[in-house]
């Protein structure tokens, strides 16, 4: 990577991580027209191009989907440095004032895909009691009913 700061290796970081982790959910289709978009700045050829290769990242991740838990965790983080490339090599090109706009761009990216820093959406429900909502791919969580101590 170029010599790009914190900040922006961040950003870069997350947003690949969040391309690995959308590929293959219910959010693909609205997360690859929205990354595709950001890729491509405005030009209709750079959308098309990053498109086609958000589409090559999904086909190997599903590609894969047969495989053991360590290969398909391995073809994840493959496709996550891939799209961290692209997004560093992105925001070390353009000028400061764009690269603001990529670097709150990549944010959303990160909030939409319901990974660690967002949940999903829960509407039109009651509940009764004690609730528990569990977001993020590979979370756990335990759960103890009974008195405590």
């Amino acid at each position: 990577m170029a010599m790009l700061d914190e900040v922006m290796t961040a950003a870069a970081t997350a947003g690949g991580t969040a391309v690995a982790e959308a590929a293959g959910s219910e959010l693909w289709a609205r997360f690859r027209t929205r990354c595709a978009r950001l890729v491509g700045r405005g030009d209709p050829d750079r959308e098309s191009e990053a498109l086609e290769r958000l589409d090559r990242t999904a086909a190997r991740l599903a590609a894969g989907a047969d495989a053991d838990e360590r290969e398909r965790e391995w073809q994840r983080e493959v496709q996550a440095r891939v799209w961290r490339e692209e997004f560093a090599a992105l925001l070390d090109s353009v000028a400061a004032a764009e690269r603001d706009e990529l670097l709150a761009g990549l944010h959303a990216l990160r909030v939409r895909t319901g990974g660690h820093e967002s949940g999903g959406t829960v509407s039109g429900n009651t509940f009764h009691g004690p609730v528990a909502f569990q977001t993020g791919a590979r979370s756990t969580q335990e759960i103890r009913f009974g008195a405590v101590g």
